[in-house]
């Protein structure tokens, strides 16, 4: 696996939001699960997707 520098890392934050602040409130979720879409397109099969939602969801608080 290869990952991405730490610089790279930084300007992906500035950019995705960028991106969050362009759709607003009501277009965050939609962006964020299209991009999520886009991305997992591109690994390597569905255990990398959910090792990394499983990851994303650490400390997050549980709705309901």
């Amino acid at each position: 696996m290869t990952t991405m520098p730490f610089e790279d890392l930084e300007r992906a934050y500035d950019d995705l939001a960028a991106a969050i602040d362009r759709v607003g409130p009501s277009g965050e979720a939609l962006l964020l699960a299209k991009l999520a879409l886009l991305l997992a397109q591109r690994l390597d099969g569905i255990a990398t997707f959910r090792e990394s939602l499983a990851v994303a969801l650490e400390d997050l608080p549980v709705a309901g």
